[in-house]
């Protein structure tokens, strides 16, 4: 794949794999070799991603130096993976400064660095819509961990927060500080 990996994010039997250059999808049933579905390619950008049913959810940063140069947009896009050798985009919406994402259920969460952290609400898959920002804390990577909890790093430390599957509602459960 070269460089410029961002995630590498497995659903099923599949490899979905963020790159500053776009989304690789791998069939991984042999996870010994796994087999290049197809690209789904976007602008020069950092690029996240995660996927849930038959979509994946990708983030695009702007001013970032990804690989050969800055992006040109702050996005969060909506890839339709329902043949997954053709996704197509479905929706895009802008962003601030986006950067790690995670899915659950119906929340997508999307870190936007000194802006945040934002909560989606996804019972439409294919159009977000915000429920809350929490402005409070610099938010860069989360990982989703099912049922209710996330961890996320952030520029003060490590967090972890409780939300509640039926509003998505965060509660801070614990913090471990970092200088």
């Amino acid at each position: 794949l070269g460089i410029g990996i961002e995630t590498i994010f497995p659903y099923q039997n599949n490899l979905f794999i963020g790159a500053q250059d776009g989304m690789y999808i791998f069939n991984n049933t042999d996870p010994s070799n796994p087999k290049l579905i197809t690209k789904y390619q976007h602008v020069q950008s950092c690029d996240p991603v995660v996927v849930q049913g038959n979509y994946a959810y990708v983030t695009l940063r702007n001013g970032a130096t990804c690989r050969n140069g800055a992006g040109t947009t702050s996005s969060l896009d909506v890839v339709d993976l329902s043949d997954l050798a053709h996704p197509k985009m479905l929706h895009t919406q802008n962003m601030l400064t986006p950067y790690g994402l995670g899915v659950s259920g119906k929340f997508l969460f999307v870190c936007e660095g000194t802006h945040g952290l934002k909560t989606f609400d996804i019972r439409n898959p294919n159009l977000p819509v915000l429920l809350s920002h929490n402005t409070g804390i610099h938010a860069y990577d989360v990982i989703v961990r099912n049922p209710g909890a996330l961890i996320l790093i952030g520029e003060e430390g490590l967090y972890q927060f409780g939300f509640d599957e039926n509003a998505g509602e965060l509660k801070l459960l614990s913090q471990i500080p970092v200088q």
